[in-house]
């Protein structure tokens, strides 16, 4: 049995070879929705091995074969137990069609392709999405860099670096343990080596303890001292080190809890509440490197759809299953951003130069909390007729958790990257769904 997918992709074939060379491309080409991690990459498409992480342990090796550039290369499962049982030849060829590239992929194992063809079609989608943003960031100017990134293993570090990387930049992941290899630098974030940002042109800091989790005081410790003191201590080494661009996290939770139909822009006032207090201080602590002529920005980021984690991580499993339905009496407003589309915000405030201080990182369409759980549902195939008692979320979260995360209700607008006539890959809820959950 064999599965043979296709398309044309508008890339020059020697561009798109080499897309799959650079390290990152099977990040940006793993389904979201699936239940399989990358544990290794491999080191070169002529001769090396992959290893993907699957449930219960298992671990999916195949090695590279039938290397011959810029045409072909083969992935061929080698790693026991499931290579007794399944055979899976993967070829990828590449031909010039056009100005464009037909790429197709030709899979020789005995899995049904019916289980097979949402995969692929992912994957040309996110190679296509990818091939064109790179592209367009370009001719606006983005040339290779090097990018130290904190955060860079974590939920969006993970999706941002291996962008980055595909797109011709050179990633410095700045990491707590010790280095494990010449692309990691270990960084103290109470007190960041002199060296650190040696030869780095850019930092992208994400790090910092998650927001999701029942509001105790320990838990608010973690979030501020996680965000407030290495962001300023980061801040001040880049100044130190002549580091032109500093890009740091932030969210739209400086806007506070609920600002009922008020539409939210970066010229709003900052709200009240806990998150409002965090976000205010975080930001603040970048003056460091804006006072000494670097240019900050800060990207305020709203809820992040993709089923590796966010609320969509929690949200998936309940409406696939039929549980799932609106919070309380569902008109929050809920400012949502695809994942890819947050990458390309990161990506622009490296080499746009006209981009500095806040930049809300939302899609242009907010939507109801009622609105994105009958989305949610359609997308699935599910009903959503079971909504969630109020009571439900201050049970995990708390009161004051329940008010400033499940209850959040903020109409965010991307006033800056609306005039600044950005493109959004997925500006309607419907479609960055469908993407990122194979539907």
């Amino acid at each position: 049995m064999s599965l043979i997918f296709s398309s044309v992709v508008d890339a020059p074939v020697d561009e798109v070879f080499a897309w799959h060379a650079r390290p990152g491309a099977i990040h940006r080409l793993t389904p979201p929705w699936q239940p399989v991690g990358v544990v290794r990459e491999a080191d070169t498409l002529d001769g090396g091995r992959a290893v993907l992480g699957l449930p219960l342990g298992l671990r999916w090796g195949a090695k590279h074969t039938g290397f011959a550039p810029p045409h072909r290369f083969v992935d061929e499962l080698d790693s026991a137990p499931l290579s007794w049982a399944l055979k899976w030849r993967h070829s990828h060829e590449f031909a010039a069609e056009g100005d464009g590239t037909r790429m197709t992929d030709h899979v020789e194992t005995p899995v049904p392709g019916a289980l097979l063809r949402s995969m692929f079609a992912y994957r040309h989608r996110q190679l296509a999405a990818d091939l064109a943003a790179q592209a367009s960031a370009r001719k606006a100017g983005d040339r290779p860099i090097t990018v130290a990134i904190t955060g860079a293993g974590g939920f969006v570090g993970t999706a941002l670096w291996s962008f980055l990387s595909t797109a011709g930049h050179q990633i410095v992941k700045l990491v707590r343990h010790s280095p494990g290899g010449p692309g990691e630098r270990r960084w103290d974030p109470d007190r960041p080596a002199p060296d650190l940002l040696s030869g780095v042109d850019a930092v992208v800091h994400l790090a910092g303890a998650s927001i999701a989790g029942r509001f105790t005081d320990a838990h608010r410790r973690a979030v501020r001292s996680s965000r407030i003191g290495p962001t300023r201590a980061l801040a001040d080494l880049a100044a130190a080190s002549g580091v032109p661009v500093f890009v740091s996290a932030s969210a739209i939770g400086f806007y506070g809890a609920d600002r009922g139909d008020e539409e939210l822009t970066e010229d709003s006032e900052r709200g009240e509440g806990f998150l409002a207090d965090v976000v205010a201080d975080w930001e603040a602590a970048t003056a460091p490197a804006a006072a000494a002529g670097v240019r900050v920005v800060t990207v305020r980021t709203g809820l992040v759809q993709s089923p590796d984690g966010g609320t969509l991580r929690l949200f998936h499993p309940l409406f696939a299953a039929g549980l799932g339905g609106r919070l309380g009496d569902g008109r929050m407003w809920q400012s949502w951003i695809g994942m890819d589309d947050l990458v390309d915000v990161y990506h622009r405030a490296l080499y746009d130069n006209s981009l500095h201080g806040p930049v809300n990182a939302v899609a242009p369409h907010a939507v109801r909390n009622s609105d994105y759980a009958a989305t949610l549902a359609k997308v699935l195939r599910r009903p959503a007729l079971l909504p969630v008692p109020s009571f439900g979320p201050r049970l995990l979260l708390g009161e004051q958790g329940a008010r400033e995360l499940a209850g959040a209700s903020q109409l965010v607008r991307p006033a800056v990257l609306t005039g600044a006539g950005h493109a959004f890959r997925h500006p309607d809820l419907e479609s960055a769904l469908r993407h990122v959950l194979g539907r």
